[in-house]
């Protein structure tokens, strides 16, 4: 059995794949159908744009650096837990 391996396409294909709907006037379908994808994944990029134009979504590298704040932030507060463990622990060594 062999893993179904997903097509990675760059930023500016799928922003000139939407033009075509937004500016050129094809359907979803019509430009999916010519550029060789599926409708239901051209009319998901075109929400996410739609949706970043309009301020309800973060742009892409935003949320790249959300997720590595956020991961950044899990760690800090596991290395500070940790610390006030040791430091409990050699508070009552000194005892």
């Amino acid at each position: 059995m062999s893993e179904r391996v997903r097509k990675k396409y760059s930023q500016e294909f799928k922003e000139d794949a939407v033009k075509l709907i937004t500016e050129q006037g094809y359907t979803i379908s019509e430009a999916a159908r010519n550029l060789g994808i599926g409708a239901n994944l051209l009319g998901r990029w075109k929400k996410i744009f739609e949706e970043e134009a309009n301020g309800s979504r973060l742009p892409s590298d935003e949320r790249a650096e959300l997720k590595r704040l956020r991961e950044e932030n899990r760690r800090l507060k596991m290395e500070r837990e940790i610390l006030k463990k040791a430091a409990a622990f050699f508070a009552s060594e000194s005892n």
